[in-house]
């Protein structure tokens, strides 16, 4: 698996995966999401929204808070709602959860979240004690000030309503909870492996998110998160001396009292809020020039080495904000926070958490990866238990494309590494579709891969389908037409679609929904005439590179027939390839020496060694 990860960037994060009002993007596009121009949000697109008002007393001693929490809920959907569910995440850090029971029974589990005993691989979660479990206790829930009947389900709060909420309609919930944080094992904790005090990750009672296909209140079993567009409001209390980072915008005036102060945050327009705390963080800001102001924790106790990495990062991170504002649309927010703490890299709403003794190649690569998920999930919002390589395969092309520059690798494809790792899984024998949800693949890699891997090729390969010009297009117009929304995979195809004016659901369902492969070949060479043959499932069209026998070349483009039509191309067209023919024949001009399928290898062909003859 190692070896692998080694392929590229993006799959060396394999397990990482991610107010102020002047911020129009950012606090007018939840309420007016029925009415902009795009044709992706006209008439039949809904969303359900939330906002959140939460006051929260943190204990640094013991690692327990107290919690109080006021929902508005709003039901944008065409449904009468009988139910409501929560997300309690912390759950999941105690033995005998799910998340328990899968690191005991997965084959490869995640190094981070098990031990060795007696040379056999342990969960940490099953070893755990009481005070240093992970839990969420809600204590009362009100709906419209009357009590209403709750059940906790390990990580899922199944809530009862009183009285159904109707289209339309909001409600107020107003809950009371306790909680503790965890022994650091996975993304959420306190202490992590580098003395960080507290990466506070999925640690409120979340509101599950309602969508066209339902409610999605999946279990916290090991993948990532789908959530509820909203504002949050946020007073949090705790030892004056702690300094405190993550999602939205610190207001004025603390209150200090004795030993504690309250800090009030405000998030507009977000699916998560998150913050990490420590005494001894360094805070330093560098303002993007027209864009956000960009902070950042690390520790003060870091090696030398790591303290320096983490002042270089600084502008290359404004570089990172520029280019992805640039080649995918402008960051909507005015600040951004990268922070020391989790357990490697993961996304969250304005900011990340990351590890911080790292080379300084590391960071900013991590750096780049958790930024460019600002992009492809958190205003792009796609469900990450059902198409998690949406969110992370599109992440890992976008982030590879920013590297080779901001780098300056200067790489023939950036996305190299991930056609290797693809090729890999592919000849495997345990890859599964990429339909497959999150929690159900049967090892971590097949996972990894698919998401990362495979997702990048899906968008590096697309600029091979529908030429270069017309993805990057489409990148930029999926941005306007879907931010602050919740696209599926077909979303996505149909901007292609408009903007490529290609048919292209045939490429979404093999690549996506089917393991079948793709295997061209060049059968044989007569004179003039050149056969070519399709040998695995998957269909594409063909990019070819004749050289004659008197030593000139010519590129030749084969449009695939089911496509309806070419990608612009300066290679001569030829007449279409349907796809149902296992064979293609075409007469050339002159005599061939030579023919080679793929020359800039841009097409996740499994089997190379037929493509030249």
């Amino acid at each position: 698996m190692k070896k692998v990860l080694l392929f590229s960037l993006s799959a060396s994060l394999l397990f990482m995966g991610c107010g102020s009002s002047k911020s129009v993007s950012a606090t007018s596009t939840t309420q007016s999401n029925t009415t902009t121009n795009s044709s992706a949000s006209k008439s039949t697109y809904w969303q359900q929204h939330v906002d959140y008002k939460m006051e929260i007393d943190m204990d640094v001693n013991n690692y327990q808070y107290q919690g109080k929490q006021t929902l508005v809920y709003t039901n944008n959907s065409p449904d009468v709602l009988n139910k409501v569910f929560y997300h309690l995440f912390f759950n999941a850090f105690q033995p005998g959860s799910q998340m328990d029971a899968r690191l005991q029974s997965i084959a490869d589990p995640d190094g981070r979240m098990v031990t060795e005993v007696n040379g056999k691989k342990q969960s940490r979660i099953s070893t755990l004690k009481p005070n240093e479990i992970g839990y969420i206790n809600v204590t009362s829930l009100k709906q419209n000030g009357g009590i209403v009947k709750h059940t906790t389900a390990g990580t899922v709060l199944e809530v009862t309503l009183n009285k159904a909420i109707q289209p339309g309609e909001s409600v107020t919930f107003d809950m009371v909870f306790d909680a503790q944080v965890p022994v650091q094992i996975r993304r959420s904790g306190r202490n992590n492996a580098e003395g960080v005090a507290l990466s506070m990750t999925q640690w409120y009672p979340k509101l599950s998110e309602y969508d066209f296909e339902g409610w999605h209140a999946y279990p916290y079993i090991g993948r990532e998160f789908h959530g509820v567009w909203g504002d949050f409001d946020l007073k949090l209390t705790i030892d004056k001396d702690y300094v405190v980072g993550g999602t939205g915008y610190l207001q004025p005036n603390p209150v200090v009292n004795g030993n504690k102060k309250t800090l009030h945050f405000k998030a507009p327009n977000v699916h998560d809020f998150t913050w990490a705390a420590d005494p001894d963080y360094i805070h330093d800001t560098m303002q993007v020039p027209n864009g956000p102001m960009l902070n950042f924790y690390y520790k003060k106790d870091l090696p030398a080495e790591n303290l320096e990495g983490w002042k270089k990062l600084q502008p290359k991170t404004v570089e990172m904000m520029q280019y992805f504002s640039e080649n995918i649309g402008k960051y909507p927010y005015e600040q951004y926070s990268v922070i020391q703490g989790g357990d490697g890299g993961m996304e969250y709403a304005m900011s990340t958490l990351i590890t911080g003794k790292r080379k300084f190649g590391s960071l900013m690569g991590v750096t780049a990866h958790e930024l460019a998920h600002t992009w492809f999930q958190f205003l792009l919002a796609t469900n990450e238990a059902k198409h998690e390589w949406m969110d992370e395969g599109f992440t890992s092309y976008i982030s590879d494309q920013a590297m080779d520059v901001i780098a300056n690798k200067n790489a023939d494809n950036p996305s190299a590494g991930a056609y290797r790792g693809y090729d890999y899984l592919a000849k495997s024998g345990k890859e599964k579709p990429q339909s497959t949800h999150a929690d159900r693949y049967e090892t971590n890699m097949a996972y990894g891969i698919a998401a990362y891997n495979k997702g990048e090729v899906f968008l590096s390969q697309l600029g091979y389908v529908i030429g270069e010009d017309n993805l990057k297009k489409t990148l930029k117009q999926y941005f306007i037409d879907w931010s602050f929304k919740h696209p599926t995979p077909n979303d996505f195809i149909r901007v292609a679609e408009k903007v490529s004016g290609l048919e292209l659901e045939w490429y979404l369902t093999d690549w996506t929904m089917t393991t079948n492969t793709i295997d061209y070949g060049v059968k044989s060479i007569n004179g003039n005439m050149v056969t070519l043959e399709r040998i695995g499932e998957m269909p594409m069209p063909i990019d070819l590179e004749v050289t004659y026998t008197d030593g000139s070349t010519e590129s030749l483009y084969i449009p695939l027939q089911m496509m309806r039509g070419e990608k612009p191309t300066t290679a001569t067209t030829i007449a279409d390839w349907a796809w149902a023919h296992p064979t293609y024949t075409f007469e050339a001009k002159k005599a061939v020496k030579s023919v080679e399928i793929d020359a800039k290898n841009l097409m996740a062909d499994i089997n190379k060694e037929n493509n030249k003859k």
